[in-house]
């Protein structure tokens, strides 16, 4: 079990006017969450504590912390956002609403088995929907990452959770949640994310997989011990200072790989890999060289991702080589700013920036930071300000264009993006005209409702299509949309004719 002890050792880091801060919501949400336990049995505390565990070993800053301890805090108990602003402020209140409407996200159970080919397009698109909605959703990166701290705590802690709902957790993420954290440039804790899913998932090919590389794991691991201590010695003798690292191949990253080779096992050169960490970039290069002088190198086995990082701001040298014995093994080498950047992605450049929370602040002021790591998560973080700050656009288009957004389902789990107001008439024509045409009334999450109920993100909305219904002028009253506006305008003015 954790506890606030451990947790101070971890935020020692920030100065202490950042720590009493951090020690006011520990207490704050223990007194909140008091008597209320999870699934597991232990005290809710325990996830709250886990979760910002996580979030001080990437070194976030104090209100990343504070939000992670009060992450459930309105959602779990009798606090609302009014008085959690009261007394910890609008920072940390935003990142916690932030998180809190992320919940809301979810893979509906239509999606949760398609195995069909004629549905897998629609099955891609419909999951990199939902994984732009949950970017698009939190303003601030923050909690984004706080989201998947608290995912990771639940994933750990899964054998709590009933039977029935463990397959569409561990789905989610391993669809959603492990892909934005591979995105965000952090490697551990999608691969943390991806091996506590893939049993639940997949079963069957977990327990295969376990069977088939216990023995050679060991074997494996035998081999790299005795030959990390032959590199560091001529290392040594070349003048290069550094620390090696044995590193395992996460179970569902070789399942994956596996597939790639015939499920050929002997092909695998990195069940096993030595990891370099060098001062420089230069002693990188030099590294390669006494590797490649004393080992000879499979020709076409070496990437140079420093020269050509990954899409995500990946680092390093990969080179495979005939070691000692002729055995086959992968190294790979990099800085220790490139090692933080493997593990950590985003979360590693934190402490570049004076700015809290600001991305634009990262990619603008730190040249340490590579811009591509951070394109993505920009593009959808802040697609509603660059259209904002395009009046001319906002005039024509109308309201579609403003800052905030909603995501919405229909009742067979599709996702549908509409401006804040929207109600079921806007959400109909986004479907299709001819149901908005034919709109005979609506339901919300099961309940009935006006046409000018306003929607809310995480919504299921089923629109009721009558024959004999047509648009109404009062429509205009309730479409927010240009879309849906234009198309009520167009059919009444074909219906008066």
């Amino acid at each position: 079990m954790s506890t606030f002890d451990e947790l101070k050792e971890k935020i020692s880091y920030l100065n202490q006017n950042d720590q009493k801060l951090i020690e006011k919501a520990y207490f704050f949400a223990e007194e909140n969450h008091q008597n209320q336990k999870r699934n597991t049995g232990e005290p809710y505390i325990q996830h709250s504590l886990s979760a910002a565990a996580t979030i001080a070993d990437l070194k976030l800053d104090e209100p990343s912390v504070a939000a992670a301890l009060l992450h459930d805090i309105c959602e779990d108990t009798v606090i609302t956002p009014a008085q959690l602003r009261k007394e910890f402020g609008k920072e940390i209140s935003n990142i916690v609403d932030g998180v809190t409407k992320l919940s809301k996200i979810r893979i509906t159970t239509r999606w949760l088995f398609v195995k069909e080919k004629e549905q897998l397009a629609d099955y891609d698109r419909q999951v990199e929907t939902l994984r732009k909605m949950f970017m698009a959703m939190a303003q601030d990166i923050r909690v984004v990452i706080i989201k998947l701290a608290d995912r990771l705590h639940n994933m750990q802690t899964i054998d709590g959770v009933p039977e029935t709902k463990r397959y569409r957790i561990a789905k989610e993420t391993l669809i959603i949640y492990a892909p934005i954290a591979n995105r965000l440039g952090m490697g551990e804790l999608r691969g943390q994310l991806e091996d506590l899913s893939f049993p639940i998932v997949y079963p069957k090919e977990y327990m295969e997989l376990k069977k088939q590389v216990a023995n050679r794991l060991s074997e494996k691991e035998k081999y790299i011990t005795k030959l990390k201590k032959t590199i560091m010695i001529k290392l040594y003798k070349e003048g290069v200072r550094g620390e090696i690292h044995g590193r395992t191949k996460h179970m569902y990253s070789l399942w994956r790989k596996l597939q790639r080779y015939d499920n050929d096992l002997s092909s695998i050169y990195d069940l096993v890999a030595l990891r370099i960490i060098v001062n420089t970039i230069e002693e990188c290069y030099k590294t390669l060289g006494i590797i490649h002088k004393n080992w000879k190198p499979l020709v076409g086995r070496i990437k140079d991702y420093i020269a050509m990082p990954k899409p995500n701001g990946y680092r390093s040298i990969h080179t495979t080589v005939f070691g000692p014995g002729g055995e086959i093994v992968e190294i790979q080498i990099r800085t220790k700013e490139m090692h933080q950047q493997a593990e950590f992605g985003i979360a590693a450049h934190w402490h570049y920036s004076e700015k809290k929370g600001g991305i634009d602040y990262i990619l603008r002021k730190n040249s340490r930071v590579p811009k591509e790591e951070l394109v993505w998560v920009k593009e959808l973080a802040n697609w509603q300000k660059a259209l904002a700050d395009n009046k001319e656009m906002i005039s024509t288009l109308g309201m579609d264009f403003f800052s905030k957004r909603i995501f919405v389902y229909t009742p067979t789990g599709d996702v549908k993006n509409l401006p804040v107001g929207a109600t079921p008439i806007d959400f109909a024509y986004a479907v299709h005209t001819d149901l908005g045409n034919h709109t005979g009334g609506a339901k919300v999450n099961n309940k009935m409702v006006d046409f000018s109920h306003q929607l809310q993100s995480g919504d299921i909305v089923e629109i009721i299509k009558k024959k004999n219904a047509s648009p109404k002028t009062d429509w205009l009253e309730y479409a927010k949309t240009s879309l849906a506006r234009a198309k009520i305008k167009s059919q009444t003015k074909n219906l008066k004719k």
